[in-house]
């Protein structure tokens, strides 16, 4: 599992930074996470290939969280596209979309698919064999989610040694990794975990912007390996968080110690600080595991 930050910054887009956007790979996909202005340039820059993205999801319709999307659609048409399009968006994102694509006569050549969201609870909104994705509702002034990425548990890893000692030859080995016992020539039953070892555990990525502190979450996302959370404000700015319905650094480090993540990282930096190490420093003193966003930075997970 990959994260790349395109953008992790609050409001108005500068020369030096960009709104929040940022890509997701996780097995085999490629997602899509908010797209600000600027969003299709970062990709760019960052040598995200436009082909690997079918799957958008967006928190909700504030500018600095969409309003790159309707260029990206724009650019996919113009680059012959013809694979789908998924987007996940609140209630309204079709109609924003479709009136500037109608008012520019500007169809897409390829199938675009929305899938409107307005539920406040937590619902599971993309699944394959090798995923998941939940939404996280949160506290903001409009409807919002965050998303919860899990994996699924794959398959058991063969014991190469285990598959020479008993000789047993390739065409076993499918079945096997799916947690098949194996039957020898003379009868002998050997189970799999004779032949196996547990596969890795399953990973999963949280991402909670924008919202207030919202303890509601701490359960849906309890455990997760990673939680990017937004941190719009420091203490000195904390009289903020209740009329702007944002967080600071101490906030969010309190949702990630109380949910027991493994990594912190944060994000959505109001753009009057000059120095974002205040932000680690001060969510520092509540949460050890912290990490800082940044235009461009990558995190393993």
């Amino acid at each position: 599992m990959r994260l790349q930050i395109l953008g992790c910054y609050a409001a108005t887009p500068r020369t030096l930074s960009n709104p929040t956007a940022q890509v997701l790979e996780i097995k085999n996909h490629l997602f899509l996470i908010d797209c600000g202005e600027g969003t299709q340039v970062q990709l760019r820059k960052n040598k995200v290939k436009f082909s690997r993205i079918q799957h958008i999801f967006i928190s909700h319709l504030h500018g600095d969280h969409f309003f790159g999307l309707p260029g990206l659609i724009s650019t996919f048409r113009l680059l012959g596209r013809e694979k789908e399009l998924h987007i996940y968006g609140p209630k309204g994102i079709k109609e924003a979309i479709t009136l500037l694509m109608k008012l520019g006569n500007s169809w897409t050549n390829y199938p675009l698919i929305f899938h409107e969201l307005e539920s406040k609870k937590s619902e599971t909104i993309f699944e394959d064999e090798k995923l998941s994705v939940t939404t996280l509702p949160l506290d903001h002034r409009i409807y919002t989610n965050g998303f919860l990425f899990t994996e699924k548990e794959g398959e058991r890893k063969l014991d190469v040694g285990a598959m020479a000692k008993y000789k047993i030859d390739h065409h076993y080995f499918g079945e096997i990794k799916k947690g098949a016992d194996f039957t020898q020539p003379d009868g002998k039953l050997l189970t799999n975990d004779l032949l196996t070892m547990d596969p890795p555990s399953p990973r999963s990525y949280a991402y909670c912007s924008d919202t207030a502190y919202f303890e509601n979450i701490i359960p849906l996302i309890e455990h997760s390996d990673v939680l990017y959370h937004e941190a719009t404000f420091l203490e000195t700015e904390a009289h903020l968080s209740g009329t702007t319905k944002h967080s600071t650094a101490k906030e969010a480090a309190t949702i990630a110690k109380k949910a027991k993540v493994g990594r912190l990282i944060l994000g959505h930096f109001s753009t009057r600080y000059k120095n974002i190490e205040h932000f680690k420093d001060q969510a520092s003193t509540i949460f050890e595991a912290v990490e800082l966003a940044d235009d461009g930075k990558v995190f393993e997970i």
